[in-house]
C-alpha cells in the first residue's frame, strides 16, 4: 500500500495536526488507535466465534433434522426455528443455498485482520479506510435485517444470532470512531468540511458514549417488549 502523505490516512491519533500544535482531542486515550482497534478486535473475534458456532449448529441440523439443538431453549429462543427459515439461507447461487453463518465467518475474519492492522499502526490509503467503513455498515445492515426478520416475521430468536448482532453493533461503533479520530475521515477540507466538524463535535465531548449506550438499550428493549414474557 502507498505510504505517501497525500494518499494515506494517519495511523495514530498521537500525530499532531499540521503546524505542530498539540491536538488534545485526538490525544485522549479513548480516541486513539490502541483502544478503538482493541475494542473492534474483541468484538470481531466474538462475532467470528459465534459465526463458527452457528455454522456448526447448521451442519448439526442438516445431519440430524429431528434432533433439538443445544441453543433450543424454548419456543421463542430457538436456533432450529430460525435455521429452518428461508431467511437463514436466502443467498443462492448455481442452484445452491448458502447459510448466513458461512458469510459471517468470511466477513469477521476480514474485520479481525483490519483490527490487527489498526493496532499495528500500519498506514492504509484513504480508499481502503473508506471501503472498510462501508463494509462495516453493510455487515451491520445485514445483521439488523436478520434480527428484524427473527423478531417480527419468524417470531423466534436464535441466541447465537443475537450474540452476533450485538457483537457486530459494537464492532461498527468502534470502527466508525476509529475512522473519524484515527483515520481522520472525512477530510477536514473540501466538500466534507461540514461533516468533519459535525463528527468532531460528536466525539469531542463524548456524546458517542451516551448514544452507544442508548443504542444498545433500545435493542434490548425491543426484544423484551416483543418477547420478554415468552422468554422468561
Amino acid at each position: 500500500m502507498s505510504t505517501t502523505t497525500e494518499e494515506n490516512t494517519l495511523t495514530s491519533a498521537d500525530n499532531a495536526p499540521e503546524g505542530g500544535a498539540p491536538d488534545t482531542f485526538h490525544s485522549k486515550w479513548r480516541h486513539q488507535a490502541t483502544w478503538l482497534y482493541t475494542v473492534m478486535l474483541v468484538a470481531s473475534v466474538a462475532a467470528l466465534y459465534v459465526s463458527f458456532m452457528l455454522a456448526a449448529e447448521t451442519l448439526q441440523l442438516a445431519r440430524h433434522p429431528q434432533q433439538a439443538l443445544g441453543c433450543d431453549i424454548n419456543a421463542v429462543l430457538s436456533c432450529s426455528s430460525v435455521a429452518q427459515s428461508w431467511q437463514a439461507e436466502f443467498i443462492k447461487f448455481a442452484g445452491l443455498s448458502f447459510p448466513n453463518a458461512f458469510f459471517g465467518i468470511a466477513a469477521e475474519a476480514v474485520f479481525v485482520t483490519i483490527a490487527v492492522i489498526g493496532l499495528a499502526r500500519i498506514a492504509v490509503p484513504r480508499w481502503f479506510a473508506t471501503a472498510t467503513w462501508f463494509g462495516g455498515l453493510a455487515a451491520l445492515a445485514y445483521a439488523y435485517w436478520l434480527f428484524s426478520q427473527s423478531l417480527f416475521v419468524i417470531n423466534a430468536l436464535c441466541p447465537w444470532c443475537l450474540g452476533l448482532m450485538f457483537a457486530t453493533t459494537i464492532q461498527f461503533m468502534a470502527l466508525t470512531h476509529a475512522t473519524v479520530t484515527v483515520q481522520r475521515l472525512p477530510k477536514e477540507d473540501g466538500r466534507c468540511a461540514g461533516l468533519r466538524r459535525f463528527m468532531d463535535g460528536y466525539y469531542r465531548p463524548n456524546i458517542d458514549l451516551m448514544i452507544d449506550v442508548l443504542w444498545i438499550a433500545v435493542l434490548i428493549a425491543m426484544i423484551l417488549i416483543k418477547d420478554g414474557a415468552a422468554i422468561f
